[in-house]
């Protein structure tokens, strides 16, 4: 319920909006319950040859109520859909508030047609809480409770039978189907999520799969994703229109057993024979607002697990920071018994690690693959929580706001994201075309102008034009932290250097951190540390470790017999 009452709380934001929809729909409901029962006594009174001028009062009330009903009803729906539609805009900004206090990271672990299910789906079904959940019971119960005060003062009986009617129809049959539904359950919002995410894989990785030649196996897991979600579709409208036509067969049931208690109340001389059509037009008109409730179970469960995946658990967000980290120049890092696993993982990413980066230095991690490396500079740059405390000037990261840790650094991760647009478009700057332009020539990108097209992630972009565009962006901010991940992996030596000679430039006097598994020009930094199975084995400059020739000698003799 956690996440309903989340939801409940969004919506009291519009209690105007509330209030109105709740009081227009029990008037509209009302008068038309007033409607068929003038009706009916004035059927009655017609069949009896009363003169018409004698029912002028009844006709007018029954055009008025007419009039009233329709009014109540277009106003009860124009605040409804106004409340609901206010509400899904405030629920879609927390959901991204939400997001935006996760980790970067940790979004990442969500499947991208999972997240999109949750924004889409989730969201758009939870515009049936207000519509089909919070207020119709509310007003089923005040329609009621009138039309049985108003009974009551006629016939004890019928009023009981309405009564009966109304617990059967809002409380036993819900009840029935929402325990039918715990017992038989088909996860819609599962199925439909994980469809969406079959979907996107498909489209996403369309060109590996032909290549190897497994479209076929991705397209069968899609189809079969389909029909489950098809199936537990069609078992729940099969459900929810059962429960309609059962509800239908209560208020027919209800319909027969007033005509039958008021036969035997007018041969017992108990009641009027005029009353009795008034009657019976009120039961059927009355228990016509029961109908909602059919699908009450339904829509309770749908909104309550499209809530909880809304609005997921608390202890999955980071704690909101307040502190900034202060412009003092050239920034230090140091690490305190910093241990990390990736959740999920039986194997420890880092193992208490210390170090220290001493302000305008130059470090150079290095290492075997999956030895910790990228993950350390994720940890610096806030993308991963670890125990033990990681501090830059002095200040812990875990109270430090990232925004203001990354106004502060450049940074070229493993994987970069670009946007379908123009070159222009993804240098992610506003400074001028002159600027932007020298940017890229430092960045060995001349042969590129500032209107060509980029398509989404880059896809019309070699992985070495990439990693320049993304070296490129660093050329035009002012940063005094520099955090490197092979950032000229994918370029020719040629290129590499001329890129690295550019960046050590602007990094002169700033902190440099560079990982890196080519170990050659690593001659010029002020230390490398080398990382393995998630500890540091190795510390000290080039030449230290050379003499010292342990792990670190190992690599380089290894990669001057590959060359």
């Amino acid at each position: 319920m956690a996440g309903l009452n989340i939801v409940i709380k969004q919506l009291m934001k519009e209690k105007r909006d509330v209030v109105l929809s709740i009081l227009f729909s029990f008037i509209a409901g009302i008068a038309a319950v007033g409607l068929f029962t003038a009706s009916g006594y004035l059927i009655s009174q017609a069949a009896l040859g009363v003169p018409i001028t004698a029912l002028t009062v009844v006709i007018a009330i029954v055009k008025l109520l007419g009039f009233t009903r329709a009014l109540s009803r277009y106003s009860e729906r124009y605040f409804s859909h106004r409340a609901t539609f206010t509400m899904l805009s405030h629920i879609r900004v927390q959901f991204f508030e939400k997001l935006q206090n996760l980790t970067p990271s940790k979004v990442q672990r969500f499947r991208t047609g999972d997240l999109l299910s949750r924004f889409v789906s989730d969201v758009e079904s939870l515009q049936n809480f207000f519509l089909r959940i919070f207020y119709p019971p509310i007003v089923l119960v005040l329609i009621f409770l009138s039309t049985v005060l108003f009974t009551l003062y006629f016939s004890f009986w019928i009023a009981l039978l309405l009564v009966v009617g109304l617990l059967l129809s809002t409380v036993v049959l819900p009840a029935l189907f929402a325990k039918v539904r715990q017992t038989t359950e088909q996860p819609v919002q599962e199925k439909r999520s994980d469809l969406s995410a079959q979907a996107t894989e498909l489209l996403f990785g369309y060109q590996d799969l032909k290549i190897h030649q497994k479209l076929a196996d991705q397209s069968e897991a899609f189809n079969t994703a389909n029909d489950d979600l098809i199936q537990a579709q069609t078992k729940e409208r099969k459900h929810e229109l059962l429960n309609q036509v059962l509800d239908g067969w209560i208020g027919l049931l209800m319909a027969w057993a007033v005509l039958a208690v008021g036969g035997w109340l007018i041969t017992s001389g108990q009641m009027e024979g005029v009353w009795l059509a008034m009657f019976m037009l009120l039961t059927l008109t009355v228990f016509e607002n029961t109908q909602p409730m059919a699908a009450f179970p339904q829509y309770f469960l749908e909104n309550k697990k499209a809530a909880n995946r809304i609005f997921f658990k608390e202890d999955e967000a980071v704690s909101e920071p307040t502190q900034p980290l202060g412009d003092a120049g050239a920034i230090d890092i140091s690490f305190r018994g910093v241990d990390f696993t990736y959740p999920d993982e039986p194997r420890s990413t880092l193992k208490n690690v210390n170090l220290s980066i001493p302000s305008g230095s130059k470090t150079a991690f290095v290492g075997a693959s999956g030895s910790g490396k990228s993950t350390l500079l994720q940890l610096i740059l806030k993308l991963e929580e670890a125990s033990g405390e990681v501090y830059i000037n002095s200040q812990a990261i875990s109270q430090m706001t990232p925004e203001s840790l990354w106004q502060q650094t450049n940074t070229v991760m493993q994987d970069q994201q670009f946007f379908a647009g123009t070159i222009r478009d993804n240098l992610l700057s506003d400074a001028s075309d002159e600027q932007l332009t020298y940017a890229l020539k430092r960045a060995r990108l001349s042969n590129f102008s500032l209107t060509d097209e980029v398509y989404e992630k880059g896809d019309n972009l070699s992985g070495g034009e990439k990693q320049r565009l993304a070296i490129a962006r660093l050329f035009l901010r002012d940063a005094n932290l520099w955090l490197l991940d092979e950032p000229t992996s994918s370029l020719d030596q040629v290129t590499a250097r001329e890129v690295m000679t550019e960046i050590l430039r602007d990094a002169e006097n700033d902190t440099f951190v560079i990982v890196s598994h080519n170990l050659r020009g690593l001659e010029n930094m002020d230390q490398i540390i080398v990382m393995d199975h998630g500890e540091v084995v190795e510390q000290g400059t080039f030449d230290e470790l050379m003499a010292r020739k342990g792990y670190f000698y190992q690599l380089k003799e290894i990669e001057r017999d590959t060359l």
